[in-house]
Parts: structure tokens; sequence; C-alpha cells
């Protein structure tokens, strides 16, 4: 399995940002481009629930080269909970409605912008990570917490 590259998040931010969609990178790929010295094998992203975004998000994922097909495409706009992508470039997980964060605004709100790439709040990845639970998570909360202690206090005043 190939590790995700920040040119794959370039690629992401420029054509979500083309087709107007409302998106969070979450998880550890989130967590990496706040600064989390870490790897990740694909991209965690939180997109807005709603048609609209759904549809521009299909459009910038066939952009991206990833092969959506009807069924596919429907889950997308309709906004399914969780979208594996693997007939693409990169491993994408379009996630709807993650663990731990109840609206999409809430996190919006707390986001955090940094080389135009727009990131959920290291508390909301943390947040999210604890309620999925699962061994994978819990082993990196303490690394994970540990970086948010450091990230706000020496990089986020």
């Amino acid at each position: 399995m190939a590790t995700f590259e920040y040119r794959q998040a370039e690629e992401i931010r420029d054509a979500f940002a083309k087709y107007g969609v409302r998106y969070l990178f979450i998880g550890k790929s989130g967590a990496i481009l706040l600064g989390y010295p870490d790897t990740t094998q694909d991209a965690d992203v939180y997109v807005e629930k709603s048609e609209a975004n759904g549809k521009a998000l299909v459009a910038a994922l066939r952009e991206l080269e990833f092969e959506i097909g009807e069924a596919q495409q429907a889950d997308i706009e309709r906004g399914r909970d969780f979208v594996q992508l693997k007939d693409g470039p990169f491993d994408l997980d379009l996630i709807f409605a993650p663990d731990g964060i109840e609206r999409f605004e809430d996190a919006w709100r707390r986001r955090v912008e940094v080389e135009g790439f727009f990131v959920c709040h290291p508390d909301d990845i943390i947040g999210s990570k604890e309620a999925a639970n699962r061994r994978k998570d819990r082993e990196s909360l303490d690394r994970l917490r540990a970086f948010r202690d450091y990230w706000k206090s020496k990089l986020r005043p």
C-alpha cells in the first residue's frame, strides 16, 4: 500500500476548490497537514452532506481521474455515511458522518486553514478517533493529544 503524499492533498484541495466542494481533511491525513509527524496510506475527507455538494464532489473526483460508477455516484450525491474510493490515483475515504462530530457546520466553524487546506481542528480529529474507538485509533490517541497540546502552545497562540 502506497503512502499518501502531500502532492495528492494539493490535488484534492485544488480540484475541490475549482468545483466549490465543502470539505475538511480529517483523521491522520488532517493531522499530518497540521504538522503531525506520521504517515498514512489514504486521505480522509469529511464532506458536507448536501445534494449540491455531492454533485460538485463527483465532478471534482472525476477530474482527479477517480472511476465513479452509477451506484457510487448515487452514494456520494446522497451523502452515504462512508464511501471508500480505491479506483483512482490514490486511496480516498469520503466521510459524510464522522464519529464524534454531530454537524459539518460545527466542524467548519472550528476548522484550521493551512496553505489553502481546510482541516478539522485537532480537537475534532481526536474526538472522532475517540468516538470511533477502533484499536488503531486508540493506539495513536496519546501521540495525537501530545501533538495537539504542542500545536496549541507553539503553533497556534
